[in-house]
């Protein structure tokens, strides 16, 4: 016993002291890496409590204060809403206590960049105690993520049109005829990808015998949306290049099989329902895995200084001083002028990322409703998670066809 009592107080100090190496080796640069970091830890946490927490939660009186015990599933879904609004509220306080950070010289940036031990476990008390409150609570922020959730697929979907508008300026701007034959071969790629990828989606979703009319009309519709975005692309009016058309034809095409992919197993339209387990599994991993990536890229991109809500743009530096200082006073002021210069990203934005993407990941790993009982333990799977895929694609649709009629229709306005 006190062997066992020595090696359980060895083992906790080794823990702690490799989290204080772990936390004291992160420097300004990859904060934002610590950060990401810190909301996979969170995807982690759900994914195991969701398969592991049921049978504890069952006998917590202030959860399970039902005259008849939920199903398993309920357990399950709770405990990722719970973990997840703890991730939620970390993120929303440190998103709202950044507002109006403008420059390195303001106390809150050695805040975001620094005290990682002391977030750490913040972080941790926030999460255990969302354990403690009423099923109230959750029930409102299970229906609050649903809206948040829409609003970070939004996010993504301005993001990547920035991304492939971006991507075709600059092969464009080194205006070499390598680089536009590059821009030829992957619109084709694209699109050859694209096509094959409808044929995929018919065999798979439209099985002959069977009375698939809604399934059929998604595809369809995708379709028709793949060939108006090339016409309006190459209409002279227009003059757009192919590569965008391209990219966000196949995004279209992938949100499209994705949304036919959450349909329910048992609907006799769904060619997948043959093999659930391994669809199950394969859409948990890609399902957390791109959104660990997307979490990644839109905070990276959507807090750079290019951004609407970024800071504004750094001071004109100061003059030189007339008389020479010496060497002490000299490095004082480029310290002063090192601590001046401004934020290169919104850290309020920043955050604000991470809150939205925590409510998204939870609607990722309950199906995007609490009454999992039509999909068991398939993640992401039912209707709800359907029409959202589906609206995010006529949503990215509608928003790339603006962006190439917006500047002819308003000329005087820059888009």
């Amino acid at each position: 016993m006190w062997a066992a009592s020595c090696l359980a107080s060895c083992c906790a100090a080794c823990a702690c002291d490799a989290c204080r190496t772990v936390v004291s080796g992160i420097s300004r640069r990859s904060a934002r890496i610590a950060y990401c970091g810190l909301f996979a830890l969170s995807l982690i946490v759900s994914w195991i409590l969701r398969e592991v927490a049921a049978p504890l939660m069952e006998k917590i009186p202030w959860i399970n204060h039902f005259h008849k015990t939920p199903d398993r599933e309920w357990f399950e879904t709770d405990a990722v809403l719970r973990v997840s609004l703890g991730n939620f509220l970390f993120f929303t306080i440190l998103a709202i206590f950044m507002i109006g950070v403008k420059n390195q010289k303001d106390p809150r940036d050695n805040m975001h960049h620094g005290g990682w031990m002391m977030k750490v476990i913040c972080w941790c008390i926030l999460v255990i105690l969302m354990f403690f409150i009423p099923n109230e609570i959750i029930n409102l922020y299970e229906a609050s993520s649903k809206f948040g959730s829409g609003l970070f697929l939004l996010v993504q979907v301005v993001l990547l049109l920035d991304f492939v508008h971006g991507w075709n300026d600059k092969w464009v701007g080194y205006d070499e005829q390598f680089w536009y034959m590059a821009l030829l071969v992957v619109s084709l790629v694209c699109y050859v990808a694209t096509f094959s990828f409808s044929g995929l989606l018919f065999y798979l979703f439209v099985p002959s015998g069977q009375d698939c009319g809604l399934n059929t009309f998604f595809i369809v519709m995708t379709l028709i949306l793949v060939v108006l975005f090339a016409i309006v692309t190459l209409h002279p009016s227009v003059g757009g290049s192919i590569l965008p058309a391209s990219v966000i034809s196949l995004y279209c095409m992938y949100l499209c099989y994705s949304g036919l992919a959450s349909e329910p197993r048992d609907y006799e339209c769904n060619g997948l329902h043959k093999h659930s387990k391994a669809v199950s599994t394969g859409t948990l991993a890609i399902g957390l895995l791109t959104t660990v990536l997307s979490v990644v890229y839109s905070a990276v991109r959507a807090g750079s200084s290019t951004t609407l809500l970024s800071p504004p743009s750094s001071p004109r530096a100061a003059g030189k001083p007339l008389l020479p200082l010496d060497k002490a006073a000299a490095e004082e002021e480029r310290d002063e002028k090192e601590k001046s210069k401004p934020v290169t990203y919104s850290y309020s934005f920043f955050h604000l990322i991470f809150s939205l993407a925590s409510m998204y990941s939870a609607m990722i790993l309950t199906g995007w409703s609490t009454s999992v009982g039509e999909s068991g333990k398939l993640v992401d799977v039912g209707w709800p998670s359907v029409w959202v895929r589906i609206v995010t694609g006529w949503a990215t649709a509608a928003l790339f066809l603006w962006s190439l009629v917006a500047p002819i229709i308003f000329p005087d306005r820059e888009f």
